[in-house]
């Protein structure tokens, strides 16, 4: 682990196995932190702000070291790819473009490091200058989830670091040792040491200490919302800064006059895609009546074509599940459908192979009350539901605690712009699905989260804000003894 510039075991000497779920075999050791590791992570990185003067460095320095670390991570884009693809699977015709993104996001935040800035205020106060200052938090502990590694770490790295905060990073125990890939760039690319720390372990012990340690003044999580809802109790206790990117089941909304055959294109890039391992995976599919058994047919038809294969081969279409459990958690939900009754479309088993797949599955028509229709599932699995007009598709899309993402098809514009304004979600595509960009801010309304990733909100959330007033000339007034004083 990565300890205020030293690589260290765990203080115990415990570790713990990580398993390609292509293979199913295991093939690497990491240490287990437990309590008294991550209190080491967490002083170092207090030092690091508070005695060091990582708050101080001009932005002009803190910016060039993220442009650094952006140039490294584009040379090693090869080996971070194939890192996180034998962690979890991915394909790696997503995988190689998102190391890309990783480093470009990183640049993005560069730039903003040197724009951080405040306001003046004009105030009703005669012979006053008002401003705004914007400061780092404190100490941030970045959690990070198994779907996208790099990505998701980079989402909350690169804007605490951009601001002039410290960090302790704590992977999920599927994936990190892409996240110790990455640590070792940041020593390279010359950030003082404590400012980042990397500490590795399971949510318990490791992610308890880590959230309910007093020298955290922020966390930022990305994962499930039950999870998300636990730290946010005991961040709390203590008024932490909290920044939560949670849980989805996210509605895509298809009108009879789409285009069925791009739709439904859609849709599968939408919750197929990543093998449904997507917070933002658009897995319940509103389609109006009349192209309700078009899309059926259509979608059933090319969900059946997509073969499962090896996640480093470019031309493998689905990989597996990133674990047994994950692996196990889908194939209950499988169950839980055939059980509750739904039609089955498409797929509905594990294939007969090596590795933690599951075929792409679709039901339809699904009744909105089911199990399967309401909660994350986070793997392939699509739920039809049909509606009649749009009233009831907003009624059904926004009957959920969720919402993180929506989308609407239709070629119809003023109804797409009805919609996008109905429709309760933070991002919301017309006529695509899943498509990012670190301008524009990720998150969710509802359960789906609290703040913002990507764009100046995100940096933004990784301040405090100071109001400063500056008397240009007033005399202080205050009575004191026996007499008015002047």
């Amino acid at each position: 682990m990565l300890i205020a510039g030293d690589w260290v075991p765990a203080a115990s000497g415990e570790t713990f196995q990580c398993v390609d779920p292509y293979t199913e075999e295991p093939w690497g050791k990491v240490p287990l932190a437990g309590a008294a590791d991550v209190d080491r992570a967490v002083q170092a990185a207090r030092r690091a702000f508070d005695e060091d003067g990582w708050p101080q460095t001009p932005p002009a320095t803190r910016a060039a070291l993220l442009r650094r670390l952006a140039t490294l991570i584009e040379e090693n884009a090869d080996a971070l790819t194939h890192r996180q693809i034998r962690e979890n699977g991915k394909l790696v015709s997503e995988m190689r473009p998102g190391a890309d993104v990783v480093a470009a996001d990183c640049h993005f935040f560069a730039g903003l490091a040197e724009t951080l800035h405040g306001y003046t205020v004009p105030l009703s106060a005669p012979n006053f200058v008002g401003y705004t200052l914007r400061e780092p938090i404190g100490v941030v502990a970045a959690i990070t989830p198994w779907n996208t590694p790099l990505g998701l770490l980079g989402w909350k790295l690169f804007p605490a670091l951009a601001a002039g905060n410290t960090v302790v990073a704590k992977p999920s125990e599927i994936t990190p040792t892409s996240t110790l890939m990455l640590a070792e760039l940041v020593v390279e690319a010359g950030f003082p040491p404590g400012v980042v720390n990397v500490v590795t372990g399971y949510g318990n012990p490791t992610g308890t200490a880590l959230v309910a340690h007093p020298g955290v003044d922020k966390i930022a999580f990305t994962g499930s919302t039950a999870t998300g809802r636990a730290i946010a109790h005991v961040a709390a206790d203590r008024n932490a800064r909290l920044s939560l990117e949670l849980g989805g089941k996210s509605p895509q909304v298809i009108f009879a006059d789409a285009d069925v055959s791009n739709a439904v294109n859609g849709v599968m890039a939408g919750v197929f895609a990543a093998s449904g391992q997507s917070c933002m995976a658009g897995s319940r599919v509103l389609v109006e009546r009349g192209a309700f058994d078009a899309v059926a047919s259509l979608l059933a038809e090319r969900a059946g074509m997509i073969h499962p294969g090896d996640p480093l081969d470019p031309a493998t279409q689905l990989g597996p599940l990133a674990s047994r459990a994950q692996l196990e958690k889908v194939l209950s939900y499988l169950e839980l459908g055939k059980a509750e009754g739904l039609e089955l479309l498409a797929g509905g088993s594990r294939p007969d192979r090596r590795g933690f797949f599951v075929q792409p599955t679709v039901f339809g028509p699904v009744d909105t009350a089911s199990r399967v229709s309401r909660e994350e599932i986070f793997g392939p699995v699509v739920c039809l539901v049909p509606f009649d007009d749009e009233d009831e598709a907003v009624r059904i899309a926004n009957d959920t605690p969720y919402g993180l993402a929506a989308s609407v098809w239709t070629e119809n514009v003023r109804r797409a712009h009805r919609m996008v304004g109905r429709l309760r979600a933070g991002s919301v595509w017309v006529n695509n699905y899943r498509v990012l960009g670190r301008a524009l801010p990720f998150g969710g309304y509802k359960q789906s989260g609290l703040g913002r990733e990507l764009g100046i909100d995100a940096l933004n959330s990784y301040t405090e804000v100071k109001s400063v007033w500056i008397d240009t000339g007033n005399e202080v007034r205050f009575a004191y003894g026996d007499g008015p004083t002047g």
